[in-house]
């Protein structure tokens, strides 16, 4: 019977036992171990990087701060520009007496076409009536000086004369004060309304319609605080007198509204001008 174990070169080798020959075991503990010191190499050279990375980015110089843009100013809302459109007459006063209608219902709606010509071109419209109501001096004055208005047009009619009339206060020039005197305030602003009537004139020209210019006391106009001009509208006579178009002329009424309006367009940029 053969003895268990026999001597080889190099090293003892079992050969009934059920476990692997030494070589086996030395070889797969060698490769052990140098995997494993692989992986140490691997993970040591994992952590130099970083290390190396850290030290890098604790001794760099920092980054230089982008100044941040200021927000753009917020530009100050446009100042407002009023009109204040005053039909005269009205209820019990029914004004002056017209070839085919009472002077209320003519400036009644011219100040409705002249509102809405108006509030086209953007600009702000308030009008002391809209129907046919009693409306006395103190209260239109009072509804142009709360509307803190840029102007204000006294619309009236008439049969006599040619053209459209402008009359301005007859209030010598006076200077503003903090509290203005009831029935005297236009004294203030007669210089504006003279120069609100100059623009009036120039479009309505411009438009083929005559003008004529006066200064007259004015009841509801001289306790306005704002420039303003009584606009009264009569027939519109042709050159060489001879034939005149009537109040009631649809084409009329519209070439003195957008004459109005246009010149109310163009006082609207003079006022806002610095």
């Amino acid at each position: 019977m053969p003895h268990p174990f026999a001597f080889f070169a190099n090293g003892w080798e079992a050969t009934n036992l059920n476990r692997p020959p030494l070589n086996s075991v030395f070889r797969q503990v060698l490769r052990d171990s140098q995997s494993t010191r692989k992986r140490l190499r691997n993970s040591l050279g994992a952590c130099a990087i970083l290390f190396a990375a850290t030290l890098a980015s604790a001794q760099a110089p920092p980054a230089p701060s982008v100044p941040s843009i200021p927000a753009p100013p917020q530009l100050p809302p446009p100042p407002r520009f009023v009109v204040v459109l005053d039909a005269a007459h009205g209820g019990d006063d029914p004004g002056g007496k017209l070839s085919d209608q009472p002077e209320k219902a003519f400036t009644l709606a011219l100040s409705v076409k002249l509102r809405s010509l108006l509030g086209a071109r953007g600009i702000q419209v308030v009008t002391t009536r809209e129907s046919d109501s009693n409306l006395d001096v103190n209260r239109r004055a009072e509804i142009a000086n709360h509307a803190n208005a840029q102007a204000c047009l006294s619309l009236h009619a008439t049969e006599t004369g040619a053209g459209v009339h402008l009359f301005t206060s007859s209030l010598p020039p006076a200077p503003s004060t903090r509290i203005p005197a009831w029935k005297t305030a236009q004294a203030a602003w007669v210089t504006r309304s003279l120069a609100l009537a100059g623009v009036l004139n120039s479009a309505l020209q411009q438009a083929g319609i005559p003008v004529m210019l006066g200064r007259t006391a004015l009841p509801e106009v001289d306790s306005m605080t704002c420039p303003a001009i009584a606009v009264e509208v009569a027939p519109d006579q042709a050159q060489g007198g001879d034939a005149k178009t009537e109040l009631d002329d649809p084409d009329y009424q519209a070439r003195v509204a957008e004459a109005l309006a246009a010149a109310l367009l163009e006082w609207k940029t003079e006022v806002r001008q610095p």
